[in-house]
């Protein structure tokens, strides 16, 4: 096995993340900063991967690993940002440990190589499609945390608190306004595809890709016509976000 700079960034984001999912206390800063490192190996050596760094074939590659390492990388960043305004402990580990394992799959399976012509907006379609399953992701994390919540309220009658103290109400907007954002990029993405596509193919992943785009239409209507919330909302949350993992 070479040892090329992608798998020696790699090697340093798994041991960083790895660190990070440490059991320590939560005041002690040493986890934050080895997630933060972890983060920043993790992204030079997802773009180095991605754009074919040291790859026998010239030109981009991609496919499922690669892709969901990008999730979870998004994922990872937009925890870092909301955990200065709202703070939610209990998810860096989890964050830390589904990391790892992204990263040591997307070494493993770099995915297919991509020649470069073609469409300009290729990338652009690729990476529209990453960030909506990032941010589809994050909406994923805080349903969770939701019904996490939702389930000791019912049991204890305890306040109407979520995860880390966080308001059930603010949790709640918080998990739609990633669905409808979400949403948003992923209506983008799936229109720009339709215009770079030579020929429209009804092949699994567009199938499965207009299914889970429809699931979070309905549930966006839902919410706002009928003022879903709850569990009903959640599961149609799980059932979008599976649909679009399955299209790939």
């Amino acid at each position: 096995m070479n040892l090329t700079l992608p798998w020696v960034l790699g090697l340093v984001a798994m041991l960083s993340y790895t660190a990070a999912a440490w059991p320590v206390a939560v005041k002690r800063r040493w986890p934050d900063l080895a997630l933060a490192i972890g983060w920043v190996a993790h992204g030079l050596a997802l773009w180095l991967d991605i754009a074919g760094f040291g790859a026998e074939t010239p030109g981009a590659r991609f496919g499922f690993a690669p892709a969901l390492s990008a999730t979870v990388w998004i994922v990872i960043a937009v925890h870092a940002i909301e955990s200065r305004l709202l703070p939610l402990p209990a998810v860096r580990l989890l964050l830390a440990v589904a990391a790892t394992l992204a990263v040591l799959l997307a070494a493993l399976y770099p995915g297919e190589s991509r020649p470069a012509a073609g469409a300009a907006w290729l990338p652009l379609h690729w990476l529209l499609g990453v960030v909506s399953y990032g941010l589809f992701a994050v909406a994923v994390l805080h349903a969770w945390l939701l019904d996490g919540a939702e389930r000791r309220l019912r049991a204890a009658g305890a306040p109407s608190a979520g995860a880390g103290g966080v308001p059930l109400l603010q949790l709640e907007r918080l998990t739609f306004r990633f669905v409808e954002v979400g949403f948003i990029v992923l209506s983008t993405a799936l229109l720009l595809g339709a215009l770079l596509a030579e020929r429209w193919r009804w092949d699994h992943k567009t199938v499965l890709s207009l299914l889970g785009w429809a699931t979070f239409a309905v549930l966006i209507a839902g919410r706002h016509l009928r003022g879903w919330r709850g569990r009903r909302a959640t599961r149609w949350v799980y059932a979008g976000a599976l649909l679009l993992l399955l299209a790939y």
